[in-house]
């Protein structure tokens, strides 16, 4: 009879056990975050946060979707499918004065990568050195946004120059068909080296010209909602981007996991050429100021990319920044 009683008694801990294993393993909140472009280094802090295990440590089952143009992360997240994206700040402003209740969390790239770059041999230096010249242009985004203030700042006439629209290829650039191109530090800078080309670069920060670029966001209803969550997922991302930030060599061996055809000496150089934009002074890492977000949407609006003002100060909260 005790033996009976002894086993009865192992069985009901057993099944409380394994109940709350099943509890526990149940228990992670399940969130996705679309990004704002294709699986690489320019979102290494995701991609640490999810190895190192501080999203499941916060209680968060993270999902890590790529990005591009057919996924944009705007229409993604407020679908209502996904939690969190990664888009230009720009985009952000925009998608508010469409009534879409979009809110930015967290910087990430506190500094623009986007620049204007020549081949050396051309001799381009300076945006007054665009006219009569081939001058690649991305219509319809920041980068267009970027591109027209830079003119602007220096009084360049584009009735002057000779602008082509282009993709993300870059041979014509280095074939000689297009002077001047539109890309980013930590990518088509990169590959031009990579295959032998030096360049100039024209950097739009040194005309006072600087939007944030990836911003990590969500939508107001999950602000309403889950701030548990919001506050765990930044806290986890920016923790990995602080690591990241310290150990650019282990994010790049990271990445690799994300893409079957990324490179490690690419996405190591990617990591490098990140690092001052990450973090480019002592504010906390993702940290966003008003004025900064005032004076992105007066260029927007001025540029006619924005019709309608919004209320800066509902378009970004630093609540869960440290």
């Amino acid at each position: 009879m005790l033996h009976r009683i002894v086993a009865s008694v192992f069985a009901f801990v057993f099944v409380l056990a394994l109940t709350g294993m099943v509890t526990a393993a149940s228990a992670d909140e399940p969130v996705t975050v679309r990004l704002k472009w294709f699986n690489q280094a320019q979102f290494a802090g995701f991609y640490v946060a999810r190895e190192k295990g501080y999203y499941s440590s916060a209680g968060l089952n993270v999902d890590i979707q790529a990005g591009g143009p057919d996924f944009p992360a705007i229409q993604m997240v407020a679908g209502g499918n996904e939690q969190f994206g990664v888009t230009g700040a720009d985009q952000i402003l925009i998608a508010r004065s469409k009534g879409v209740p979009v809110v930015a969390l967290a910087a990430i790239f506190r500094r623009n990568p986007f620049v204007l770059f020549s081949l050396a041999k051309s001799g381009i230096r300076t945006p007054t050195d665009y006219v009569g010249k081939n001058i690649g242009v991305k219509i319809g985004g920041n980068e267009e946004l970027i591109y027209r203030a830079v003119l602007a700042k220096t009084a360049v006439d584009k009735s002057k120059l000779n602008e082509v629209p282009v993709k993300f290829d870059i041979s014509p650039l280095l074939a000689g068909t297009i002077d001047v191109w539109p890309g980013y530090l930590i990518n088509e800078v990169l590959a031009a080296k990579e295959k032998g080309f030096d360049v100039n670069v024209v950097s739009p920060t040194d005309y006072g010209i600087d939007l944030y670029a990836d911003t990590l966001f969500t939508t107001e209803k999950m602000l309403a909602e889950k701030p548990d969550v919001v506050r765990k997922f930044v806290t986890a991302t920016l923790k990995g981007w602080a690591d990241a930030i310290a150990a650019p060599d282990e994010a790049a061996k990271f990445t690799l996991k994300y893409g079957s055809k990324l490179a490690y000496d690419h996405e190591f150089a990617m990591m490098k050429a990140s690092l001052p934009l990450l973090q480019p002074d002592a504010k906390p890492l993702g940290w966003m100021d008003a004025a900064n977000w005032s004076a992105m949407q007066k260029l927007l609006i001025d540029a006619g990319f924005q019709k309608t003002p919004v209320d800066v100060s509902k378009a970004f909260t630093v609540e869960f920044i440290k």
